[in-house]
């Protein structure tokens, strides 16, 4: 794999594609303690800032871990595009009532009793430190090129890894 840093703006646009791409993330909570509290989280949206959001409930375990340890990991995976994505950020659980309207859809009322469920919170992860993985072409073609290396012994370009400091 070939190493590329990215910083500021192209920071920015690789969290969106790898995360608009792969939409589920596990957020991991209560860093400080073990066992870990790891969850699955559907991404609403990556703001300009690279601030990535979600819809949580004000009662949850991830909300009262967040209140006790602002720190959490978000982890993206999608296997059959061989992309990745590990970022340490800062949660900050929001109750602005405009920013909670903004990022609820219909799908949402599976979770909440409509958008104007008191119990709604966003959450908003600003990364810290992050880490991406994208081989730019399907697993079959990782795969291919990886056993291809492997038989001739040449290296393959596999794909990009790096971090991204926004």
């Amino acid at each position: 794999m070939s190493q590329e840093n990215l910083s500021n703006k192209e920071a920015i646009e690789k969290i969106k594609d790898i995360v608009n791409e792969i939409d589920f993330a596990m957020m991991v909570t209560n860093l400080g303690n073990a066992p870990l509290s790891a969850i699955p989280m559907s991404t609403k949206k990556v703001d300009d800032n690279g601030d990535i959001w979600f819809l949580s409930n004000k009662n949850s375990d991830h909300n009262k871990d967040i209140t006790n340890d602002s720190r959490c990991q978000l982890l993206y995976s999608s296997g059959s595009d061989m992309k990745f994505l590990s970022l340490y950020g800062t949660a900050t659980i929001v109750t602005n009532r405009t920013i909670i309207e903004e990022l609820y859809s219909k799908a949402d009322d599976i979770w909440f009793d409509g958008v104007n469920d008191p119990n709604i919170t966003a959450i908003k992860v600003d990364p810290n430190n992050s880490v991406y993985w994208d081989s730019g072409s399907s697993k079959l073609v990782s795969l291919f090129k990886m056993a291809k290396g492997a038989i001739t012994g040449e290296k393959q370009d596999i794909g990009r890894t790096g971090t991204l400091n926004t």
